[in-house]
């Protein structure tokens, strides 16, 4: 049932955004990869320009996947030093950048916690608490350690880009539509929505945010041009155990699921790397200091909603954003 929403959901998003997009035939393509289904639909530029964006973004999974023994981070992670290609070296590089940026909040060493909870595997288990803190000493970016496109880890250290893998492949594909010569693009990279260009008619794109309770309908949508669009909830992934949700984010302070009352957070940015890292952090941040987070940088905008159904919205994309009928959210303006 889980699956069902998330395809649903991709497909409901690829449609809002490609509404209107009826000038020029796209090419399109849908698949597996990074644990999700990826849509694409591509306007103008080169007639295989499609099939490159797909061929390229499966060449990333398969370097990139921690469950994958074959990849990169597999292999790093099982024998603590090893030589990575280009494309791991640079995404490894922005991941430890943004995990001293955004303090314990956001750390690429989660994966021995991820695995323990079962969120891998789908072989869910709650951790003891003893459990639970030795995983947390394990999770700390600092034992990582760079030497021109080598790395070495500490002995309990597994590396897990999950949380930036899917904004990585949307900057890279960006390139990839520039230089095919592309008008306009929209890739549903599952949770992360990169919009490329311009609309064959000249108007701006809609995105659907989903509702966390409901993740085959939308509880607002977004007028926007070219960007990503970065969500991160707990209706992603999760199990219940006598009655209680526990979700796939997890807070490196703790190694458990984050319980702080917020629902999802939405980055809008133009890096996509990026906004996957700060859906995932000011997840972990909560409501406060994610505002204080956003009103320290300013240079992304952010749409948090809470479990009480209060939806924060910054100035940025205040005027852009319409409700959906049926929700009665209380809105707030960021300043």
């Amino acid at each position: 049932m889980k699956r069902i929403f998330s395809c649903a959901l991709c497909a409901l998003m690829m449609i809002l955004a490609l509404c209107a997009c009826t000038s020029m035939q796209p090419s399109s393509a849908s698949f597996q990869a990074m644990d999700t289904l990826m849509s694409l639909k591509v306007y103008g530029g080169n007639t295989n320009l499609c099939d490159t964006l797909k061929s390229r973004i499966q060449t990333l999974d398969g370097l990139l996947d921690a469950t994958d023994e074959k990849s990169e981070i597999a292999r790093l992670n099982a024998e603590k030093s090893a030589a990575v290609s280009e494309d791991t070296d640079a995404l490894l590089q922005r991941s430890l950048t943004l995990c001293e940026q955004l303090g314990d909040s956001f750390d690429i060493t989660v994966c021995p916690a991820v695995r323990a909870w079962g969120f891998t595997t789908g072989d869910y288990r709650i951790p003891s608490k003893d459990e639970r803190k030795a995983l947390a000493d394990r999770i700390d970016y600092r034992r990582v350690k760079a030497d021109h496109g080598t790395y070495t880890l500490s002995a309990q250290t597994e590396l897990d880009l999950g949380a930036v893998a899917k904004g990585y492949a949307a900057d890279i594909s960006a390139d990839l539509l520039r230089d095919g010569g592309a008008q306009a693009a929209v890739l549903n990279l599952g949770g992360t929505i990169a919009l490329y260009g311009k609309k064959p008619d000249g108007s701006r794109f809609s995105v659907g945010i989903a509702d966390p309770e409901n993740p085959a309908a939308y509880f607002g949508t977004l007028d926007c041009d070219a960007c990503v669009v970065a969500t991160s909830g707990g209706y992603e992934r999760y199990f219940e155990r006598d009655g209680k949700r526990y979700i796939h984010i997890l807070d490196p302070k703790t190694a458990a699921p984050v319980e702080n009352g917020v629902r999802s957070v939405t980055i809008v940015t133009d890096d996509g790397t990026r906004a996957d890292a700060l859906s995932t952090a000011l997840f972990v941040m909560g409501l406060d200091k994610a505002t204080d987070y956003y009103r320290a940088h300013r240079d992304f905008d952010l749409i948090l909603l809470t479990e009480n159904d209060e939806l924060y919205l910054t100035e940025g994309i205040f005027d852009d954003f319409s409700l959906s009928d049926g929700y009665d959210y209380i809105v707030h303006r960021l300043g």
